[in-house]
């Protein structure tokens, strides 16, 4: 699976639109920054046929550190959650599937 950066996404949009590479970059980052401030606000975003973004409250809790096993007080803490749309898990459930790695897809299948 491959990593798709934002400078990628910012190629191909200019691409698409015939607009510069500055000005495409200009406008992702813009609406990037509005979806932050509209979630720090507390705002539920909604794009309809994409998700929904909205921020849910997590209660404080004692949690356990896995390495010393230690108890520790995990605070109160608000999170961002995502629900996907009808389109996008549509699409993504009808993507094929990606063969496990590189690696592996060299070695011999296992009997």
């Amino acid at each position: 699976m491959a990593t798709i950066t934002k400078k990628e996404l910012v190629h191909r949009i200019a691409l698409k639109t015939g607009q510069t590479k500055v000005v495409t970059k200009e406008v992702i980052q813009q609406f990037l920054d509005e979806i932050v401030d509209e979630l720090a606000r507390g705002n539920r975003l909604e794009f309809r046929e994409f998700g929904v973004f909205e921020v849910k409250p997590r209660r404080a809790r004692r949690a356990q550190n896995p390495r010393t096993l230690e108890k520790v007080d995990v605070p109160p803490k608000r999170v961002v959650k995502f629900k996907v749309g009808r389109i996008m898990r549509d699409r993504v459930s009808a993507a094929p599937v990606e063969e496990e790695t590189a690696k592996d897809a060299g070695s011999p299948p296992a009997p």
